[in-house]
């Protein structure tokens, strides 16, 4: 049985690096769905599983740290990676304290965000592999 393509959310303001995150993945045949802010990003998050959430910093309703605390508080599984433009080690720092997974650095190169995403999602389905095994040793 094929096990189905890792489904990504992508929170973005700008339509142009919406679009281009969006094609990247979708050519990966990943699942995607897009916000364009903080509360689009949580209703949709409520409403549907996403394995990993692409998050930029600087959203027009909210610090997308603060879309990372409370996704983090509400979806501890789901893979957060934090697209900044305004690389700083206060914001590298924060993040990674506040439950990101992972960030990286805009202009964004397709391939390196895919090897991240890859290597992400290999470590949350490895960490659901080893919870499976746990509760089968206890049965």
């Amino acid at each position: 049985m094929m096990k189905d393509k890792p489904s990504i959310l992508i929170v973005e303001d700008d339509a142009n690096i919406r679009e281009t995150l969006k094609t990247i993945l979708q050519q990966k045949e990943y699942t995607t769905d897009i916000a364009k802010n903080g509360k689009e990003a949580i209703q949709k998050s409520k409403a549907k599983f996403f394995n990993l959430a692409l998050l930029d910093i600087k959203l027009p309703d909210m610090e997308g740290t603060k879309l990372l605390t409370k996704m983090h508080e509400n979806l501890p599984k789901m893979v957060k990676i934090m697209i900044t433009g305004y690389p700083s080690l206060e914001n590298a720092v924060e993040a990674l304290n506040q439950g990101a997974d992972a960030y990286i650095i805009k202009p964004v190169k397709p391939e390196k965000l895919l090897a991240l995403i890859e290597e992400k999602l290999e470590e949350q389905s490895q960490a659901e592999k080893m919870t499976e095994e746990k509760v089968t040793e206890w049965i």
